[in-house]
């Protein structure tokens, strides 16, 4: 836009063609006016090709401005039975929330040799299990919206061009990168909506006839959420995964964390992020803050007492995170990355 209205050697007037990409992520993350005014500036003689994942209200609004005359609808799969790829194995399990980070290594010890993402909501929460994890020497890579954009350049060429290897990350990696032969997506913290989870999982199975499996881990309160999965065509299966085979790993990781200063710092502001990430939560009537067993989730984040967090603070902030729509940024991950600096204000 700013070329458009400032940039006297731009030249347009000839231009055939404008293909609009992510249209509901352009909507969603505050670009509708910049986007309407570029199609003001532009020639009206022009051929016009739209692209969006999901349609919704807003991108059935910019189809509107977006064409002269009534466009040529494309849709992929329309009819298709489920939502997500029919190559992806898909499956949830019920963990209690002291019991999540044991399940999580379990399962990434179990698969060093696979090539696996793994989904959290908040950047503090990647920052610190991926610290912890490769200290305890389980090789993993970090992906978020908070790191320099070489850093992540150079993390997405690392990871896509590894034939095993296991990245912890936000949302950020949910859409538009292409990662070949990605065995598991595993989602540690369940999504916003269906439509995120059906991002995530769209990390695997990609290509003809290609295969994939993804997990996600559920608190049993969240169990409701099936349901709005189910409702978007998304086909869930229940796993176990017996309380027996998980790695009694627990209170080596609690003395670490008491004893080691950054890896405690660094796990304190990732619980926070999880407390408002929960706050925040649009599905209320299944994720409610106030109803969660702080001192289990302080053991997912391996400590023997919760840290001091006023729960009531930090509804309040995440509620007006909400009603704004998050902040700007690509991927849902965004949104838990204000949260976090939020929750940094709160500790201070």
């Amino acid at each position: 836009l700013d070329h458009l209205q400032n940039t006297s050697h731009f030249l347009y007037k000839h231009m055939l063609a404008l293909v609009v990409d992510e249209a509901d992520r352009i909507l969603e993350i505050g670009f509708e006016e910049d986007i309407q005014q570029i199609l003001k500036l532009l020639p009206k003689s022009r051929q016009t090709m739209l692209f969006s994942a999901t349609q919704t209200t807003r991108v059935e609004d910019l189809v509107r401005v977006s064409f002269r005359e009534k466009p040529i609808y494309i849709g992929v799969d329309d009819r298709a039975e489920n939502a997500t790829a029919a190559g992806i194995e898909q499956g949830f399990v019920i963990v209690q929330s002291e019991r999540r980070f044991q399940l999580l290594f379990t399962f990434l010890k179990k698969n060093l040799r696979k090539k696996i993402i793994v989904f959290m909501s908040s950047c503090n929460a990647v920052k610190f299990y991926s610290e912890l994890l490769n200290f305890i020497d389980v090789p993993v890579l970090s992906l978020h919206g908070k790191q320099k954009q070489q850093k992540r350049t150079a993390t997405f060429f690392e990871f896509g061009g590894a034939k095993s290897a296991i990245l912890i990350c936000t949302d950020v990696a949910a859409r538009g990168l292409d990662i070949p032969a990605v065995d598991w997506i595993v989602q540690y913290d369940p999504p916003d909506e269906p439509k995120e989870y059906i991002h995530r999982v769209g990390r695997t199975a990609r290509g003809v006839h290609a295969k994939g499996r993804a997990l996600l881990l559920l608190l049993p309160s969240e169990i409701g959420f099936l349901k709005y999965l189910r409702a978007a065509k998304v086909p869930v299966s229940e796993y176990e995964f017996p309380e027996s085979k998980l790695s009694k790993v627990q209170p080596q990781l609690e003395r670490l964390i008491e004893k080691n200063y950054y890896l405690n710092r660094s796990a304190k502001d990732a619980y926070r992020s999880y407390i408002m990430s929960y706050a925040s939560h649009g599905h209320k009537d299944i994720f409610d803050v106030q109803a969660l067993d702080l001192n289990g989730v302080a053991k997912s984040f391996c400590f023997t007492t919760p840290p001091n967090v006023n729960i009531s603070a930090l509804a309040k902030s995440s509620a007006k995170i909400a009603r704004r729509g998050g902040g700007g940024g690509f991927g849902q991950g965004r949104r838990p990355e204000k949260r976090d600096r939020l929750a940094l204000a709160l500790k201070k």
